[in-house]
Order: C-alpha cells, then structure tokens, then sequence
C-alpha cells in the first residue's frame, strides 16, 4: 500500500504537467501553466505560482508545447482548431482535431483562444471616467466610456457607449450620449460581414436623435499580432428627429424628421506593439443615395496607456461632420476626453 501512495505521489505532478501548456522564452525561462488567450501581441498565461496571469511578448517566446485545444486565427484569414507545439522556433505545428499537422509561421498567428472555454473568459468589458473642470468660464465637464464584448470562434458582438456632460455659466448644458451594438462574422481570407444598430444625441448639433441600422462585408488588409487594419462598406438605413432651434430673429423651429437610406465606407485600424501604448482609430462617410447633396463623416481616435493591474489611462477624440446640418456653421462637432479606466 505504502508502494502504490508513493508511486501515486510521484506519477501525479508529471501528470498535472503533462496537462498544462509549456512556454521556453529566447532567455531561456521556461514558464508552465494554461494559457488563456493570445490577442494582440500579448499572451495571456495563468499559472499556479501566480494570482495575477502573467502578460507575455509572443515575438519573445522561442518554443511551446501545449495541451490546451485552441482555435487559431492566422494573418491571412485561415482559422484551425486544435493544440500547438513547436521544436523550432521559425516553426510551429497545429495538431487539428482529425489529428492532421499544419506547419505555420509563429509570426503569422494573430489570435489564440481556448475552444472549451468558460462564458466569462470569452467576455471583455472595460470602463472608463474622466472630468475635467476649467475655473476660468466654470466648464465642467463628466466623459464615460462603456465597452463590452463577446468572442465565439467565428463571430463577435460588441457594445460600445459613451456620453459627455458639459455645463458652464451662462450657456445651455451640452449633452451627447452616442453606443453601437455591432456583430461580426468571420469568413474566409481575412473577409467579415458585419451588421450594427447604433444612435446618437447630440444637443449641439440639435440631434433629438439619430437611430442608423447597418449591414456591411469587410476584408482585413493587415491582420498580424502587431496591427489590424480593415476596412468595409455597406448599406444603412438613418432615422433622425431633431430638436426646436432659434434663428437670428428669434424664430423657433423644429426641423421635420428624416428617414433616407445611404452607402457608407468604413476603416478602422488598431496598433498594439508599442509596449505599454495601443491606438485605435475609426472613421465611417456615409453618402445619401436619394440626393448626392448631404454627405456625413464620422471619426474617433483612442490612445491609451496600459497601468498594472488591467488599469489604464486614456485619451479620446470625437468627430461627426454634416454638410447638412439642423443649423448653418454647425456641420463640425468633435471633442476631446481623457480617463481612466479599468478592463477586463
């Protein structure tokens, strides 16, 4: 009996190893445990000896052995399911599940995610506050931004929020509130289609409220573990009410709503292989398919520096131009916000 405990005790760590991935960094560390994910440059690995998850460089690993079932996206579209080793570090073998071996680049895989994976770890969310207050004319001003995302093997939804409150003395209360829920799914050779609802308020440009439903296929340009770039192009479907302005003789009027169809052009690029810094930047024109006379643009940039613990600092710019606008010398609306947040 004494034998087989000791036999049991001893077989049972090489067991535990032999279930858990192994990563051999260009250093020479070797570092053992589950990892979670790789997106964006980064690999995400839990580890027994560790209650925070370890963040690593995936240009700084040399081999891997891994036990976990991932599904693996490439930068030329392709997508497997199956578990990763390597022997050389300028190459990398995926066993799939009808235990076929496919030779790849490490340099080519973009994204790794377990395939029986928990609901909260294919969930991220982040949020993030700012205020601002200028002494001079009594600006304050209160920015919060709310996204939320869930990642399946072949499609994504994500929801996005954001809303401004300014208030200063002697001038009406500024209020924009603007979110998207928008669906993604992945199609061969870096193509997606994609479909959104998203609305807009906006007191400056006198937007009661501005509803756009869209459908779209976009095609990924550069799609590496360094950058993302894409771009799309679509239908939408816009539905606009709009709020009572006063003209320069004291005139009240209340513009009729608006429902028309337009063609849009879409990019959005991401960089994330500047250490502690990532920037994301969208623009979205939409043309009028009734009447070539009213063209819009909307744009937003993000920069944001990642701090210990998933905290962050981040810095924003807002954009939407209308050469049709409820009031004349208001086509431009932007603004600037800088927060700090917390991810998931």
């Amino acid at each position: 009996m004494k034998n087989f405990i000791a036999i049991i005790l001893f077989i049972a760590p090489h067991f535990i190893y032999a279930q858990m991935d192994s990563l051999t960094m260009k250093n020479g560390d070797l570092i053992v445990g589950e990892i979670k994910k790789l997106d964006k440059g980064i690999v995400e690995m839990k580890t027994e000896y560790s209650d925070v998850n370890f963040k690593i460089d995936w240009h700084g690993i040399q081999n891997m052995i891994c036990n976990t079932k991932f599904a693996v996206t490439l930068s030329n579209g392709d997508r497997y399911f199956g578990s990763i080793h390597s022997s050389d570090k300028n190459e990398f073998s995926i066993t799939t599940k009808d235990s076929a071996d496919v030779s790849i680049d490490p340099k080519n895989i973009v994204y790794l995610k377990p395939v029986k994976d928990s609901f909260i770890n294919k969930l991220s969310a982040s949020i993030d506050v700012g205020y601002n207050y200028t002494k001079a004319n009594s600006l304050s001003q209160l920015n919060t931004n709310i996204y939320l995302a869930y990642n399946s093997k072949k499609w994504i939804v994500s929801l996005k929020i954001n809303s401004i409150r300014s208030v200063q003395n002697n001038v009406d209360p500024i209020v924009r509130d603007e979110g998207e829920l928008t669906a993604g799914y992945f199609l061969p050779k870096d193509f997606y289609s994609t479909a959104s609802i998203s609305y807009l308020t906006n007191t400056e440009q006198s937007i009661n409220l501005r509803a756009i439903t869209s459908v779209g296929l976009g095609k990924f340009i550069v799609h590496t573990n360094k950058a993302y770039w894409g771009i799309s192009s679509g239908i939408s479907y816009l539905s606009e009410s709009f709020n009572a302005t006063t003209d320069e003789n004291g005139m009240t009027t209340t513009k009729p709503s608006n429902l028309s169809t337009e063609w849009y052009l879409g990019t959005e690029i991401n960089l994330f292989d500047i250490g502690d810094l990532s920037f994301n930047g969208t623009a979205k024109g939409y043309r009028e398919l009734s009447s070539n006379e009213r063209w819009r643009i909307d744009a937003g940039a993000n920069l944001k520096y990642s701090l210990p613990h998933d905290f962050y600092i981040k810095t924003g710019y807002k954009m939407n131009y209308d050469t049709q606008p409820v009031e004349v010398g208001k086509e431009l609306d932007y603004q600037y916000t800088l927060g700090f947040g917390w991810e998931l």
